[in-house]
């Protein structure tokens, strides 16, 4: 399931003329103090032709800048490879660090990898960094062409530390950030695949797989189980199309002797149409990555899984697909929700939200004293955000601080929202408890599309992480690749598993 085409080891460094490992090319990272430094190296004429670089302007030492200097054999690699850091080594510039050094390689053809941990920062965080920007960094799309030629692959790399180190403690740290990163390509891989590969009873059988892997509790109920409890809501999202809905629940107990229960619900909306209110045609294939939210959980818990932190989780996935038919609900509509309350329908295109509300529900009523919710969920969110942050509704200040830090640290950007009473005053309706859709023009759309969800969560402390803008991306950006991202998969898995601690 998730196969490690890389293998990551660490060993001691030497000097630039010792390659015992054979590898054919060494990563370099600088501060933009040590790039001003006339020997870093390991070659006077190298590190001439550094120097020309830096006085053209074609380096400078900052963060995601990255240069491979063929080595003529001058030293016993093929390339050096440079990369800037910025004024100062940090988990964030080390990661970048790596990804765009293990795209250079891949590009180049290369094989095997060294990388020198830069000075500035302990060995464990250089160490974690490091692996998983190499990971996320050789990650590429599935592709379906009937000739396709094998792939050229980073097969081996090693992390060499100025110093002997507790080779324990790195080969733990390596172990950790391969877990992270895995979980982000597996959450990556599920968001890439077509919707005709991945429908709500296929996201289904994928999650029962990662249950049984891992030995998590796991329930699937189908559409009739679905409206025999009620769930309204879930029903008529998935009215419209040939492949009903599916509501998954998976339960890991890491803390038995506690009563606290972190409820994760994530949205499964495994392809969107926008149903009656049709979105338009163009960059409708996007609307793969709409169960975006369900594949950040299920990507967390491989994390989890492995790392099995003294936690208890019911992760609630409502699996749908919004289409368009005779069967489809309808703008006007009135649902009734697993919650008792009833929703105005004035937006089908608004479909995230009902179904979130029905697993929020269910999450409580599985003994959830917390809630976290992930979803793709707005368009609004690119209007205050475009693709660069996620962003956060809360109805508890003190609850979010956390996680708002283990995305610092997970190098992922989340921004919190406000939740104010006129917000929450736009959802009223006047036939029924709540509308999915505040007003024609859109005002405050990623708030209240959140604050829609938070209604349901009613007093229990909650969080709402819309990924609308963060999940997939139409090229690559960052370290990030085009298509899907694995985006709060990082930030989840520091937060439940205090990773950077």
């Amino acid at each position: 399931m998730f196969a490690k085409t890389t293998i990551i080891t660490t060993d001691v460094f030497t000097s630039f003329t010792d390659n015992k490992h054979g590898a054919d090319a060494i990563l370099v990272c600088l501060s933009e103090t040590e790039l001003r430094e006339d020997t870093v190296l390991g070659h006077p004429q190298l590190d001439q032709a550094l120097q020309r670089m830096r006085a053209k302007g074609l380096i400078t030492g900052a963060s995601g800048e990255l240069e491979a200097l063929p080595t003529h054999g001058l030293l016993p690699y093929a390339y050096v490879l440079v990369a800037g850091l910025g004024p100062r080594a940090t988990r964030e510039s080390l990661r970048a660090a790596a990804v765009y050094a293990a795209r250079e390689t891949l590009a180049l053809k290369l094989e095997s990898l060294a990388l020198k941990l830069p000075s500035g920062i302990d060995s464990r965080s250089a160490v974690m960094a490091l692996t998983e920007g190499l990971l996320l960094g050789t990650y590429r799309i599935a592709v379906y062409r009937k000739s396709e030629p094998a792939r050229d692959e980073l097969r081996r790399a090693v992390l060499l530390a100025e110093a002997a180190a507790d080779a324990a403690l790195l080969s733990a740290a390596i172990a950790t950030a391969e877990t992270v990163a895995e979980g982000t390509n597996y959450a990556r891989d599920l968001t890439n695949l077509p919707a005709n590969k991945l429908l709500p009873a296929t996201l289904a059988a994928e999650a029962l797989k990662l249950a049984q892997h891992y030995g998590f509790a796991c329930e699937v109920l189908d559409e009739r189980e679905i409206a025999a409890k009620g769930m309204g809501g879930l029903i008529a999202v998935g009215a419209g199309s040939a492949n009903p809905p599916r509501l998954i629940t998976l339960q890991y107990k890491g803390d038995p002797d506690s009563a606290d229960v972190l409820g994760l619900v994530g949205k499964g909306v495994t392809f969107d149409t926008g149903g009656i209110s049709m979105k338009s045609p163009d960059g409708m294939e996007e609307m793969i990555s709409d169960m975006g939210g369900a594949a950040t959980l299920l990507g967390a818990l491989h994390v989890v899984g492995q790392l099995k932190p003294k936690i208890n989780l019911a992760v609630v996935i409502p699996a749908a697909e919004n289409m368009t038919s005779g069967t489809a609900y309808r703008p006007g509509d009135i649902v009734t929700l697993l919650s008792g309350h009833s929703v105005e329908v004035l937006n089908t295109d608004a479909e995230g939200r009902i179904i979130l509300a029905e697993g929020v529900t269910y999450a409580k009523q599985l003994g959830a004293t917390k809630l976290i919710d992930v979803a793709t969920l707005t368009g609004a969110i690119l209007i205050s955000f475009a693709d660069v942050a996620t962003g956060a509704v809360t109805n508890d200040d003190e609850f979010l601080k956390p996680l708002l830090q283990a995305a610092g640290e997970a190098g992922e950007k989340l921004w919190q929202l406000p939740n104010y009473p006129e917000y929450r005053d736009m959802l009223k309706s006047d036939v029924a408890d709540v509308k999915n859709s505040p007003s024609t023009d859109r005002w405050a759309g990623a708030i209240t599309g959140g604050l829609f969800v938070g209604y349901f969560a009613e007093e229990t402390p909650w969080i709402h992480l819309d990924t609308g803008g963060t999940a997939w991306l139409w090229s690559a950006k960052g370290i990030e690749p085009k298509g899907a991202t694995g985006v709060m998969v990082r930030t989840l898995a520091a937060y439940l598993c205090d990773l950077y601690k």
